[in-house]
Parts: structure tokens; sequence; C-alpha cells
């Protein structure tokens, strides 16, 4: 019978060596000023706009002051260096680790080091030694978003060729209306189709978030205005975006004072201590079956 084989014992080093992959983290934005529009950047906001600041002596090399976050980039490219130096990060270019807040942080950094005019076309998998947003981003300096209705933000003042032109009006048509609401922070009236939506990205953990919603629904108070239906909510990155369909025929303004009241109900019933009744309990089983995860 032969001896059994045996690893060689610089493989093993090699092996050990090796840089842990990134942990997973539910909440990648949490800490971050405004969680819930980075949500909503990173899902359901077709063309925006960001400007973040980093943090005093950690800005990657060669990164300018700031840095522009994007919700996409031309052919979804992770990020992009302008000939003028400005630095854009997409952050639906999809996930290459369990933590979006390391790979948007490693796509800042590429995007930096990358010529000037040359994009970010791929993105490593991030490892556990991969700085976070949270490790090198101004904390205190706002994070505000601009809408855009479509994405001419893509080339700023450089010259397109005709099939440059042809991509970016493909773009713009495809981009849905969306309309930041102010009664509320992360909640927004889109058009898809013939059909109209308000989707909310709301600031409290999936579950507490659920609750609220199955205590408003038991009560019958669930509904935005009059007549718009709670239809279900997603889930991402560790937080709930309800939907609503409302009137087709509506526009954003509309909802406003519908929004206000809708986040004085859910802010009550999020910060309820008392157990889910029984058709409270039977309320959330019905939303937790409609609810969908992003990604």
């Amino acid at each position: 019978m032969g001896k059994a084989s045996r690893r060689p014992r610089g493989e093993r080093a090699d092996r050990s060596a090796r840089p842990l992959p990134a942990p997973f983290v539910a909440r990648p934005f949490e800490g971050l000023p405004s969680e819930t529009d980075w949500v909503a950047m990173r899902e359901i906001v077709p063309a925006a706009t960001a400007t973040v600041r980093f943090a005093k002596g950690k800005a990657p090399e060669g990164a300018p002051d700031e840095v522009t976050i994007a919700t996409v980039l031309p052919l979804a490219w992770p990020g992009l260096h302008r000939e003028a130096g400005e630095v854009l990060v997409g952050i639906q270019s999809g996930n290459a680790s369990g933590d979006t807040s390391r790979d948007i942080a490693q796509a800042i950094a590429l995007a930096s080091a990358a010529e000037p005019g040359a994009p970010v076309t791929t993105l490593p998998v991030s490892t556990a030694d991969t700085v976070r947003l949270q490790d090198i981003l101004d904390l205190d300096a706002p994070f505000e978003l601009e809408l855009h209705e479509g994405f001419d933000f893509w080339v700023a003042d450089a010259e397109l060729d005709a099939e440059g032109k042809e991509s970016l009006e493909r773009a713009n048509e495809s981009a849905i209306p969306t309309v930041k609401l102010d009664a509320a922070p992360s909640a927004f009236w889109c058009r898809i189709g013939e059909r109209t939506y308000v989707r909310w990205v709301l600031p409290f953990d999936e579950d507490t978030a659920t609750n609220a919603l199955a205590r408003l629904h038991a009560a019958g108070e669930s509904h935005l205005g009059e007549d718009g239906r709670l239809l279900g909510c997603f889930r991402s990155s560790g937080l709930l975006i309800p939907v609503w369909e409302v009137d087709p025929g509506s526009e954003a303004a509309e909802f406003e004072d519908a929004v206000a009241a809708m986040k004085t109900r859910i802010d009550a019933a999020a910060a309820s201590t008392e157990p889910l009744t029984a058709a409270e309990r039977g309320a959330k089983a019905g939303l937790t079956n409609r609810q969908v995860t992003l990604r």
C-alpha cells in the first residue's frame, strides 16, 4: 500500500497567504450619510449623480478631492477617469463580492489610477483587505442626490461620434421618468409604461420596516392617499422598498401630502414595541410572500 501523498509545504504556505474573501455585509451603506439614497441609486433610480468627498488623508493615489457617484455609466463600466481629471463611479455595475461598499471603494481607487480618458471595464473581487467607503469618505459631507432626465451627464462637454450619439439616445429613451419627492427621504414617483408608482426606501432594518407596514395594512392604513395600493416590497442592501401603485394619470406633486402622512404613520408603527396581533402577523406573512430581493 503506497504512502498517502502530502501537499508540498510551499503550496500550503501560498494558500495561507492568500487574502480572505470580503465578508458578507447585509447593509453595506450603513453608517454613510443618506444610506437610503445610496440604496435608491443602487436599485431604483435610473439616472442620478451625487458627489462624495474623501476624509483627510484617505484619498486613493491620483484621486481628486471629490468623486462623482453615478447610477450607471456607459456599457455598465464600474468607473471612468475623464480627460479633464474628473472621476466617476457607477454603482449599478453589479457586485464583485459580498460587500458592495468595498466594491465601490475599489472602483474609486481603480478609476483614480486609470489614465485620463480611460474607463474601468472590470472590477476584481474585493477581499477582506479592501477598504470600505466608510473608511475613506468624509462622513460629515452631505450626500445630495441629483436626478437627471437622461444620461447626458455621461459625456459632459465631449463631442460624440455618430455611434456614440446613437448609444446615448437609446439609453435616454430607456430612462424611466422619476421624480424625488420632498415629503420623505428617498421616496420617488415614477412612471413605467402606462402605470405609475411611488417607491420608497425605508430607513429601518428589514424586519422593523416589515412589521410597521404589517401593522398599517392590518389596520387598513396602508393606502397612499385615497387610492394608492401597496403592491409589495423589494429588499435591497438590508433595507425595504415598499411600492404603491397610484393613479396612472397623476403627477409627482400630487403625492407630497400623502407621503408626508404615510411617513408619520410608518414612523409611529416602526417605533411600536407591542407584539404583533394575529391580524398583523397574517399581514406580515402576506407582505413577506410578496417581497422580492434585488441582487
